[in-house]
């Protein structure tokens, strides 16, 4: 310790005073480990990394060292913050306790020349910015320079993201080791989470430390158990009994919580039950509107709603210390990122029910999202072949690179962090850096990833204390017994389920169709990959909109599509009563035109289960049957998973309708085995109006969503 007794005392005496302030008690007093990271901060000008449990008061150490510095002279607070829910929150609390906060984000731009006037006044105490932010190109060449010049201290809120080993890696976190870097001399660091084990610390001491190395890294790490919760798994059959049991026993719940699902057509099915079952619950998503899900965090906070069914879109940085449960339906694919979801609960009561009801399907969906986000050595070369010394928007890079435009992006930020690949005015360039494809780094994360998997289902069956266990996978070293949960005091939690309760969710989960919606615009770049079209799809090649079965990750018809038509199933005929159902949706379709005969498309992995359902509903819809498309050329090309140019390439002109007695001006039913990008369709469909059908209704049994 740099200062001496009198100045420590003295330094602790106004910390507490601004403290106090900040909370608005006059008897609150620092907890464990928060004047130490104050002082490290404040008085030795330091590095610290803080690993605390959720609810610790790691912001009041940011806020009160922020207060102490600028009474000293310092220059404000950059705090790096990963989500618009965090800094709206943070804001929010720094106002009460008289800092100035205010954030620069995607959502204000209109706000940004304010922010930057009151930078230059120097009547901003805390700017809060995204990682994302600080390589806009007109942020980061343009205002940056100047502010982190004047930077007093920054701070790295949920700096797990920093890691490639942490649950919610983002490769803009990374940029802030050169952040780090070029800062000032004796500017503080401040790194915050609540979810690192000790590789992921390691890791993030090792970027905070930069030439001086991980060593000159303070890390004030407590205990990660919280006394509040009490934690239960309850294994029910399937998605029915899942359902049936939340909606038999949700108001039994205290207050107002979370119900998590893995994927979004979970979360609003699950909703959709919840709310015919009588509960008052909204569902939240990736896909809600910013300004709902705004709304929507505050009805929670003001407990107008029983509990938000949601993904992991209401994630870090949401906040409500009196939150009730947390459920989940489906697990997580890690402990950590279990432990960071629980969290949420209880951060200001005695007590808070977590409750996880794993799922069957639970596994294939987090090989699915671990898969997708995993780029191929292939696709990445493709990927520095197409960046040249000319500015390249995402857009045309799509119609270069095979690759989605989320994986697209996530790609872009790991060659710009690593220096291959910049961002710019216009787009993305190619800086002439070397860069390799790290086969080994990847296989590590890849295996680390599978371990978590691993790990997450002991959690599930572990015979032992269940707090003790996500404890230890954060590396804690004062895990032990919590006596409360369902392993150490015994069930907390009824296991029943109410039979008519069960056949009512049933009922409700056995609804059948979901609509289809045509393309109508042709993809950006389709004629640089040989396909000679652009802009909207002419009206007479058009589909009508379709209707399928299901999503694949349906709660109801969606778990038996997706082990039907699972890769590991041997092609079929259609069974009985995929059949029946798929009768039930036609016969509830609004169309405006009842087909006149039905045409099967060519599936390259499921010919014998996809005629056999073109001709099922043909015999009972008592249609024609005219037949398969052919295949020319060898048939599609490409795969799943690609971005939307590569898909329409892949199937272009494959389809030849004329070995087909079309009747003219009669509507044809199109069957399909699944619907995936609408490319297939589309092309088929385009191809069979080019043979005389006045109209084409496109029909699936599975929607890949």
């Amino acid at each position: 310790m740099s200062t001496t007794d009198t100045t420590s005392e003295t330094t602790r005496d106004r910390a507490l005073s601004r403290l106090r302030a900040l909370v608005g008690r006059p008897d609150a007093d620092f907890h464990a480990g928060q004047f130490e990271a104050v002082e490290a901060l404040v008085d030795d000008r330091s590095k610290a990394l803080v690993v605390q449990r959720t609810g610790w008061g790691k912001s009041a150490v940011y806020f009160v060292a922020t207060m102490l510095l600028r009474e000293r002279g310092a220059g404000p607070t950059i705090l790096v913050s990963p989500l618009l829910a965090l800094m709206r929150d943070q804001v929010e609390a720094a106002a009460r306790a008289g800092v100035r906060a205010l954030s620069i984000n995607s959502a204000n731009r209109h706000e940004w020349d304010e922010v930057v006037a009151r930078l230059k006044d120097d009547t901003v105490d805390v700017l809060l910015v995204s990682p994302e932010r600080l390589n806009n190109p007109e942020f980061r060449d343009q205002h940056l320079p100047a502010l982190v010049e004047r930077c007093g201290l920054l701070v790295i809120d949920e700096a797990h993201c920093i890691s490639d080993w942490g649950h919610d890696f983002r490769p803009d976190y990374r940029r802030l080791r050169e952040l780090v870097r070029a800062l000032p001399e004796g500017v503080p660091v401040l790194a915050t989470t609540a979810t690192a084990n000790q590789r992921v610390v390691a890791d993030v001491e090792e970027q905070l430390g930069g030439a001086s190395g991980a060593g000159s890294v303070r890390t004030i790490r407590g205990p990660l158990a919280r006394r509040s919760l009490r934690l239960g798994v309850l294994t029910l059959d399937d998605a029915t009994a899942r359902l049936a049991w939340l909606a038999g026993h949700l108001a039994d719940l205290q207050g107002s919580g979370i119900i998590y699902t893995l994927t979004v057509s979970a979360a609003d099915d699950t909703a959709r039950v919840l709310r015919r079952a009588g509960h008052d619950v909204a569902a939240y998503t990736g896909q809600t509107d910013p300004a709902e899900r705004e709304e929507l965090e505050a009805r929670l906070k003001r407990n107008d709603v029983k509990a938000l069914v949601a993904t992991s879109a209401l994630g870090m940085g949401f906040d409500k210390p009196d939150l009730g449960f947390v459920v989940h339906l489906g697990a997580p694919s890690s402990p950590v990122a279990y432990y960071q979801q629980v969290g949420r609960a209880g951060r200001a009561t005695e007590t808070a029910d977590v409750l996880l009801l794993p799922g069957a399907e639970d596994r294939a969906i987090w090989q699915y999202f671990a898969t997708a986000a995993m780029p191929t050595e292939e696709k990445v070369s493709a990927l520095l072949g197409a960046l040249s010394e000319q500015a390249q928007s995402t857009r045309v890079l799509e119609s270069r690179v095979d690759l989605r435009s989320s994986t697209l992006e996530l790609l872009l930020k790991v060659l710009d962090v690593d220096g291959a690949a910049r961002r710019v005015p216009g787009g993305w360039i190619a800086t002439g850096v070397p860069w390799t494809y790290d086969r080994e780094r990847y296989e590590r994360i890849a295996a680390a990833r599978e371990a978590e998997q691993r790990a997450m289902i002991e959690y599930e069956r572990t015979p032992g204390c269940r707090m003790e266990f996500l404890q230890r996978q954060l590396d804690d070293t004062d895990a032990g017994p919590c006596g409360r949960c369902d392993r150490c005091a015994g069930p907390w939690y009824p296991s029943e389920v109410a039979a008519d309760a069960a056949q009512a969710i049933a009922s409700e989960l056995d609804r059948a169709g979901v609509p289809v919606e045509p393309r109508k615009l042709w993809p950006t770049g389709a004629d640089a990959v040989g396909v000679p079209v652009r802009g909207k799809i002419p009206p007479s090649e058009q589909l009508e909109t379709g209707r399928v079965l299901a999503r694949m990750t349906d709660l109801g018809w969606g778990g038996r599509l997706r082990g039907l038509l699972s890769p590991e199933t041997p092609d079929a005929d259609c069974p009985p009563e995929i059949l029946r159902a798929c009768v039930q949706v036609l016969a509830q379709w609004d169309w405006t035109q009842r087909p006149g005969a039905v045409v099967a498309v060519p599936s390259r992995s499921r010919p014998r289960f996809t005629e056999s359902l073109a001709r099922g509903l043909a015999e009972i819809g008592r249609l024609p049957y005219l037949g398969m498309l052919t295949l020319r050329q060898g048939g599609p090309s490409g795969s799943a998973g690609g971005n939307s140019t590569y898909r329409l390439a892949g199937v272009w002109e494959r389809f030849d309708g004329t070995g087909l007695e079309v009747p003219p001006g009669v509507p044809v039913l199109l069957v399909d085995d699944v619907i995936d990008s609408r490319w297939t369709i589309t092309v088929a469909g385009r191809e069979l109006k080019r043979s005389g059908a006045a109209a084409v209704l496109p029909f699936a049994a599975a929607l890949r969503a």
